[in-house]
């Protein structure tokens, strides 16, 4: 054997005498490992110039010519030279292999070159793929020589044998010596230079490759082939064993090709794997199945080849197949003694973690095995499993001694899951798993270095629960269940999928198997051991049994087993968690379609308990606060169920008991919202699923219930709904702080009175749906929030709408109307003291119930009965339906038009009836606003809408129904007991409210005073009374500012003549009582201010009844000229004078007004004997005003000066004349000539 090949080479064949030789035209290259990119097949995950996607490594296994194409030809080119295809390798072995040695030294310079000559780089790259070729070439040759011209074992002839012949039967034993000389010249695929081996991992490759990368993968073609020419020789040697007779003789060492396979294997596998492992170091657990085990995939193919060839030696031999020659490299390193650094395999790898690395491989490797010879996807039933190893790793992981990590165990589960995934079942590694995990249920499974997103969590519902268990039974590989998932749910994802693999394979059930084994790990001591997480991994493992073993079974055995735990020793939050689970069995049930009295039976009674216990006013308080997480635990649980359940006739109404009605009496607000909104849930299932069973026709089905069973399952619902929950939702419809839910359940209770009116107790029959209507709609003494809420859900469904009429209810739209109605005038009563109307409408509260009241308005509005009231009165209704006081006051214009437009006696009659219905006891149901003075919107809404009735309802307020009405609102309003109490004043709010709606009811009242009614006489002194008492308190401090006095306010909107008649003449005739009357020659109190009122009122409107105006306010005004001094109030006299003067005058324009010449002939007689120069001043300024008026009294005013004379006896008072003279010179001639008969009666 020449290890060291040197000197020059003579090629065998002349090349002058290969003319008439045939060449070999190669029509394919010879397969070759290629990690390049382009390469690959589609569907085919190895290059195409590969051993497997070429079909290389199926001819192999299958005995078939290794190269069917090539080598046919009379000569092979090899290294350059032609040689006789049929001889060279028996002639020459010796000297090919030193050529291949050669080549691969070579190579090997040039990849030292090539590191450093960047500058020939591509004619360094194309030479060194050149000899790699050519390598290639020469191992294709060998093994297309061994299969084509290598002839078998003979028997021994006794004929000398023939030169080639004798080298020929030596060519076998040359083969095994040349192959092992050449695996110690290219050495371990490990121990080469960290540069070279990093060609297996170029990230950016281009179109050329360094020199460096044919050297590594013409190692790896070369490993690879050496086991092929080995593999082919044992084949065409019929098995027989094949020495190294030259090898032993120097060595004395044995050397076949079976231990030449062996070794070789075994060194390649070694070398695998120290790659394999400087991966692994930089894998994080998290990204154990993300990141694989071969830096190309070359390498890739190079694992698949040994697969292969391994298991089909097996077969073929009897030799140990792949998992069993790897078992025993990674056993060897699991047995190995770990420094503090890792396990060293060479001199720069170490395993750090050898148990890890051992699953990462194993699973990466078992993937390898889902493609066939040809690199195509195989079903996963044919993939070889490695069972026996895996058990052994489990063991290793989940030994105690060894000191357990979750962030481990993860890792190690979630690759047995792939496993367990892709091979077929084994039962006993569950069994290991359970062992372990029946020893931690109440560990957290936790990695502190995950944070929040690795804690152990508790469940938050049964739905999460059942969700949680699904995931586990569903068995999806997501890359992320390493962070999502802890080791224990991996393990339940194990069980779950080896339990349904199995049934699935072979039809008998690993549940039998396991059954045993988890049940005898419980007792009544491991389940009071069991802590709130411990309850929680215990829950689940019986979900995932449940789900993919005998149900019912199950259930029964988790039911017996928490019967050993007292609800007095556990927690509030262990028994809430309990209740979970066997809410998420109950759903479980229900998906499988089975009846759940037996579970739902138990969990209300245990319910039941809780919420008597909640409800007893010996409960603590803090007791009670620790109860209502269990008892909402219950409630939302139940939710779920109604929820998910397609037909409620499972027995649902089991979970329905008294307890609710216990603890809806026992909830503070707070929790009666959480309450509240679940029983509507249930309500509003219960009608659609009720619904959707009545519409759709009866089809036969399995999963379909029968119609009679599902109808009575329906009707016992609801009867457990009327008598559990319904008690409660009546007694909260008087509370003055309902919750808006309570509208909403309320709302529900009406529309399931609707479609299952039987159901409803005795006390709303025979008309339930009226009933309840009457109940939370049109009763005035529920609150205006619940009402608006509740009709605006119901008034717009035409369903109900279609059901009142039927049964004969069709005031119904009048009683709706009277409750809108209601509402708006109740808006303000929870209003807080001291919140004005614009915080509080910006408050939730505030928003919420203005936005349902508008709601309601525009509901109303579509009304039949309301569009026709509009239609008839013809107003504008375009701002009505957006705020609803605008729509109040529209409606309210609209019946009292209406009403005048009416013709008939009947008609009118009806409307009147109706539009006390409309109304209602507006006073009683208006009474807090009055009782608590406030708030102020409170009060000058009520105010604003009754005197809106007042004025625009007169007509109808004026008939004798409407007789108690309107005496009410005076009394009550206008002049309450308060206001004729000495030293008590009306609130400031309700004194405001009065001013500043008081014209609204004047003019009402002045209308009906104008009725030819019983009544009438009664409210004209009523309206004097109202003028009188709010005439002084309305006025100002001084005769500044009156324009804004209602009772001016009243006169001037006034538009009916015979309203503003009857109103200005009352009050005339109230000022002249009561505030003009002299008190021997005091004047009235605020006397200016009354002044001024007057001259506002005589200034602005003029009287056709000017005349009586004048016998009432005249005298008192001559009065004040003559005896106030006061500037002011002369002047305002003066004014008011005047406009009496001119306002008589301009209805006789004419002549002299006879009323004015009264008045002030006999105000001249009655204080000229003792205000003789004032009466002069006086009528002199009315001389200025009116000369003809004076004029026409001259006659009076000189018999009174003569009277006044005579009486005094003392002749002729000068003083008196020259006083009469000055005013008789503005006379003009009547003045002259009284002047000249006065001279001649003097003479």
């Amino acid at each position: 054997m020449d290890d060291d090949f040197g000197g020059s080479l003579t090629p065998p064949v002349s090349p002058y005498e290969i003319e008439g030789m045939e060449t070999d035209v190669q029509c394919c290259r010879p397969p070759c490992f290629s990690c390049s990119l382009g390469q690959q097949d589609a569907g085919n995950p190895f290059s195409a110039e590969g051993y497997v996607a070429s079909g290389s490594l199926n001819r192999l296994l299958l005995r078939l010519d290794p190269s069917p194409t090539g080598y046919d030809a009379d000569t092979v080119d090899i290294f350059g030279f032609q040689w006789v295809t049929e001889m060279a390798l028996v002639e020459s072995p010796t000297l090919l292999f030193g050529l291949l040695r050669q080549q691969i030294s070579h190579l090997e310079d040039l990849a030292q070159r090539g590191s450093c000559d960047f500058g020939n780089i591509s004619s360094i790259s194309i030479e060194a793929d050149e000899i790699r070729q050519q390598c290639v070439n020469f191992l294709q040759y060998i093994k297309v020589f061994i299969f084509r011209y290598l002839e078998p074992p003979k028997e021994p002839d006794e004929q000398p044998p023939h030169p080639y012949e004798e080298l020929e039967a030596q060519l076998p034993s040359v083969l095994v010596e040349e192959l092992h000389t050449l695996t110690l010249f290219i050495g371990h695929l490990h121990q080469r230079p960290t540069n070279i081996l990093a060609n297996l991992s170029i990230s950016n490759q281009g179109k050329v490759f360094p020199p460096s990368w044919h050297l590594v993968h013409l190692h790896l073609d070369i490993q690879w082939s050496v086991l092929e020419i080995l593999h082919v020789l044992g084949e065409k040697m019929l098995g027989q064993v094949i020495y190294a007779h030259q090898f032993m003789n120097l060595t004395g060492q044995n050397l076949t090709n079976v231990s030449l396979f062996d070794d070789h294997c075994g060194n390649l596998l070694r070398d695998l794997l120290v790659l394999a492992v400087n991966k692994f170091t930089k894998v994080r657990p998290s990204e154990v199945l993300n990141i694989c085990h071969y830096q190309c995939t070359c390498v890739k193919e190079l694992w698949t080849l040994l697969i292969h060839l391994l298991d089909h030696r097996h077969k073929t031999s009897q030799t140990e197949n792949f998992w069993s020659s790897l078992n025993n490299h990674l056993r060897n390193l699991l047995q190995e003694r770990a420094s503090g650094e890792g396990v060293r395999l060479s001199d720069a790898t170490t395993c750090k973690d050898p148990r890890g690395f051992s699953w990462w491989l194993v699973t990466h490797l078992a993937f390898l095995y889902t493609s066939d010879r040809n690199g195509n996807p195989q079903e996963k039933k044919l993939i070889e499993n490695n069972w026996s190893f895996i058990e052994e790793l489990l063991k290793l992981s989940v030994n105690g001694q060894n000191g357990i990590l979750e962030e481990q165990l993860r890792m190690h589960l979630q690759c047995c899951l792939t496993l367990s995934d892709l091979w077929n079942v084994n039962i006993n590694a569950v069994s290991i798993l359970w062992e372990y995990y029946s020893k931690h249920l109440n560990s957290p499974f936790n990695i502190p270095w995950l944070g929040l997103q690795g804690m152990a969590t508790v469940s938050k519902s049964p739905f999460a629960m059942l969700e949680l268990t699904r995931a586990c039974c569903r068995g999806d590989q997501s890359s992320n269940l390493y962070q999502s998932q802890n080791s224990f749910q991996l393990f339940l994802r194990i069980l779950a999928l080896q339990i349904t693999k199995g049934q699935e394979a072979s039809g008998t059930h690993p549940w039998k198997q396991l059954k045993g084994r988890i049940y005898s790990k419980f007792h009544q001591r491991k389940m009071q051991e069991l802590t709130e997480l411990g309850l929680q991994n215990f829950l689940s493992l019986f979900l995932v049994l449940a789900e993919v073993a005998g149900m019912e079974d199950v259930v029964s055995r988790v039911s017996d087993l928490l019967d050993f735990l007292k609800p007095s020793l556990l927690s509030i939050a262990q028994q809430s968690l309990i209740w979970k689970g066997h809410f998420a069995f109950l759903l479980m049930y229900e998906e499988k379609n089975v009846d759940i009295s037996f579970l739902a039976t138990k969990l209300s009674t245990n319910f039941q308990n809780v919420a008597k216990e909640f409800y007893l006013k010996t409960t603590d308080h803090t007791r009670k606060v620790t109860l209502w997480p269990l008892l909402l635990t219950y409630i939302d649980a139940v939710q779920e169920v109604f929820e998910n359940s397609s037909f409620l006739h499972l027995s649902e109404e089991k979970l329905l008991n008294q307890g609710f009605d216990l603890l809806y009496r026992a909830c503070r607000e707070c929790e009666l919202n959480a309450a509240l909104t679940f029983l509507q849930i249930v309500l509003a299932r219960l009608r659609s699923v009720y619904k959707r069973s009545v519409q759709q026709p009866p089809v036969p089905s399995r999963s379909l219930p029968a119609p009679l069973v599902a109808k009575e399952r329906h009707l016992a619902i609801a009867s457990a709904l009327w008598k559990n929950f319904f008690p409660f939702v009546k007694s909260q419809r008087l509370s003055q702080t309902p919750s808006s839910q309570t509208a909403d359940v309320a709302a529900g209770f009406t529309l399931l009175a609707m479609d299952m009116p039987s159901t409803a107790p005795s006390d709303l029959q025979p008309q339930p749906l009226v009933h309840m209507m009457q109940l939370f709609g049109w009763d005035d003494m529920v609150h205006p929030q619940l009402v608006s809420r509740y009709l605006s859900h119901l008034i717009q469904t035409s369903a109900l709408v279609d059901a009142l009429k039927s049964l004969g209810c069709s005031s119904y739209q009048t009683f709706t109307i009277h409750s809108w109605f209601r509402c708006i005038l109740q808006q303000h009563l929870n209003q807080p003291a001291g919140i004005t109307d614009k915080t509080h409408t910006n408050t939730y509260s505030g928003r919420d119930a203005l936005e349902q009241l508008t709601g309601l308005t525009r509901i109303v509005y579509k009304l039949p009965e309301m569009e026709n009231l509009l239609s008839q009165s013809h107003l504008d209704q375009s701002t009505a339906k957006v705020e609803p006081r605008a729509a109040l006051l529209t409606f309210i214009k609209a019946v009292g038009k209406t009403y005048t437009q009416l013709q008939t006696l009947g008609d009118k009659s009806s409307l009147a009836s109706k539009a006390l219905v409309y109304a209602g006891d507006i006073l009683k149901y208006t009474k807090p606003y009055l009782a608590n003075k406030g708030p102020n919107e409170g009060l000058q809404l009520l105010y604003w809408a009754v005197g809106c009735i007042v004025k625009h309802w007169a007509p109808i307020l004026a008939t004798s129904k409407s007789q108690q009405l309107l005496f009410c609102i005076i009394d009550r309003l206008l002049l309450p007991h308060t206001l004729f109490q000495k030293g008590t004043e009306l609130p400031a709010a309700m004194l405001s409210a009065i001013r500043d709606n008081l014209p609204l009811y004047l003019q009402g009242l002045a209308t009906i005073v104008g009725q030819i009614t019983a009544q009438a006489v009664y409210v004209k002194q009523q309206l004097r009374n109202v003028i009188q008492k709010y005439f002084e308190r309305f006025l100002p401090l001084t005769g500044s500012v009156v324009v804004n006095h209602p009772i001016l306010l009243a006169l001037w909107e006034s538009t009916a003549v015979a309203q503003h008649q009857i109103l200005r003449n009352t009050l005339v005739l109230v000022i002249s009582e009561n505030y003009l009357q002299f008190r021997s020659h005091a004047p009235p109190p605020r006397l200016a201010a009354i002044l001024s009122f007057l001259s506002e009122l005589l200034r602005r409107n003029q009287n056709s009844d000017a005349a009586s105006e004048a016998k009432l306010l005249l005298p008192t005004v001559l009065k004040c000229l003559m005896l106030v001094n006061e500037p002011q109030v002369k002047k305002l006299t003066t004014e008011v004078m005047q406009c009496i003067i001119e306002n008589c005058q301009s209805l006789t324009p004419s002549q002299v007004c006879p009323h004015l010449t009264s008045v002030l002939r006999q105000f001249i007689q009655e204080y000229f004997g003792i205000y003789d120069h004032q009466v002069y001043h006086i009528v002199e300024m009315v001389a200025v005003l009116n000369r003809d008026l004076v004029i026409s009294l001259i006659p009076t005013l000189s018999k009174t000066l003569k009277d006044t004379e005579h009486k005094q006896g003392l002749g002729r008072n000068n003083s008196q004349r020259q006083s009469y003279r000055r005013l008789l010179v503005h006379l003009g001639e009547e003045g002259q000539a009284e002047i000249i008969k006065l001279e001649k009666d003097s003479d």
